[in-house]
């Protein structure tokens, strides 16, 4: 992967990492290989989930952040700083100013493989990547020096995630006036988190029974008839930040109108929707309401919590705005279409260039050699073997093990 180097002797800032202990995780790993660490938080929650000695709390307002931090990076002689994600308000401006000053910046994010990986790059991740996308780079790459490594499960566990999430909204929402000015870059309710909370454990067992037999039927009566539709979370940077769509709305009426129009008559369309919106969001009547009024209701399927990997193996082909879900997706040999700017959007990998409405008859095959090119590069480069909530990626303890 892309190595840290060594951090013996250096000085390290730790801004907001996922929700959870994996940054508190990070800064003694960092600690044990010699560094000098330091972390700023902007909420209660952010307190909760740092270690004591290092700590630094931030409270005034975000219009001063700038001054603030470009003076903190310098006057603590910052050598690397290590953050999750690259879109949010302190983040960004902290990328730009260390950038500025000459300081490594390595972000985080959630793995572009998965689910056995979690994504570190340099400078920034997803659209705003520095990984190649020029097939002939790929092409050019010899497979015998990115052998296949031994991947360990992680195990990722989703009540880690939810315990996790529960504790941060809640801590911060009730301890918010030690914080009176924090700017979260989403909603930041804990009571509307809660009930998001409840509702989507309903939902979860709801739909458990509801789709009891309805993967059965997709794998042995609609199997490579249908095109398959992953939807992302609606408050996606993916979607804000890296895609002309204005909302998941815009992206669903695009593509029911096209399929509608110059599909032929007798394919399906299946949408998903993402789990994590389960107890946020239901696009069902939205689609359904699209879909009479084209006169497709029986050709729009629209499910929840059906097994990803059976519902891309079994489809035509995958449409997409720039989900990691289109990785999977050619990972399967399967066509695949981005309607947004993804780091995968290849000539030879992905239907590039191609127009949403002549995708569903000439659609193309991805190119099978380069995109194990493409993967291992990306493995090598970018992905650490490891979870957020699970098993801590042993890259970071041991660089050179990695």
């Amino acid at each position: 992967m892309n190595q840290t180097g060594n951090i013996e002797g250096k000085n390290i800032l730790l801004l907001q990492g996922p929700m959870g202990s994996f940054f508190r995780r990070l800064d003694l790993a960092f600690r044990e290989r010699g560094a000098h660490t330091f972390k700023i938080g902007f909420n209660a929650g952010d307190s909760f989930f740092s270690n004591r000695d290092n700590y630094i709390p931030y409270r005034k307002k975000p219009e001063e952040w700038e001054h603030y931090i470009r003076y903190f990076l310098k006057e603590r002689e910052i050598d690397m700083i290590f953050l999750f994600g690259d879109c949010r308000y302190y983040q960004k401006i902290a990328i730009e100013q260390s950038l500025e000053l000459g300081i490594d910046v390595f972000v985080f994010e959630e793995g572009y493989l998965r689910p056995d990986f979690i994504t570190l790059e340099r400078y920034g991740v997803n659209d705003f990547s520095k990984i190649s996308r020029d097939p002939e780079f790929y092409r050019g790459l010899d497979l015998k020096t990115f052998k296949p490594k031994e991947i360990r499960d992680t195990h990722p566990k989703y009540y880690r995630k939810g315990w996790s999430a529960t504790t941060y909204y809640t801590l911060s929402g009730l301890l918010w006036f030690l914080y009176p000015h924090y700017r979260h870059h989403r909603h930041f309710s804990f009571l509307t988190e809660a009930f998001w909370g409840v509702r989507n454990a309903f939902r979860k067992y709801k739909y458990h029974i509801t789709e009891r037999d309805l993967l059965e039927t997709i794998v042995e009566k609609y199997s490579n008839t249908y095109y398959f539709v992953p939807l992302q979370t609606y408050n996606d940077f993916q979607l804000t930040e890296h895609s002309d769509f204005s909302s998941i709305e815009s992206f669903i009426e695009r593509v029911i109108h096209s399929f509608a129009k110059y599909a032929p008559d007798n394919r399906l369309l299946i949408i998903k929707h993402h789990p994590e919106d389960r107890g946020r969001k239901n696009y069902m009547r939205f689609i359904d309401t699209l879909a009479q009024n084209l006169g497709i209701e029986e050709r729009v399927i629209t499910i929840y919590d059906l097994h990803l990997p059976t519902c891309i193996v079994n489809a035509i082909g995958t449409v997409t705005i720039n989900s990691t879900v289109g990785i999977s997706s050619l990972l399967h040999g399967k066509p695949t279409i981005t309607l947004g700017n993804a780091i995968y959007d290849i000539e030879g990998l992905t239907c590039r260039g191609m127009c949403l409405d002549d995708f569903w008859t000439n659609y193309k095959v991805p190119d099978r050699e380069l995109f194990e090119k493409f993967r291992r590069y990306l493995i090598e480069t970018t992905q650490l073997n490891g979870s957020f909530y699970g098993v801590f990626p042993e890259e970071l303890r041991n660089p050179q093990g990695g």
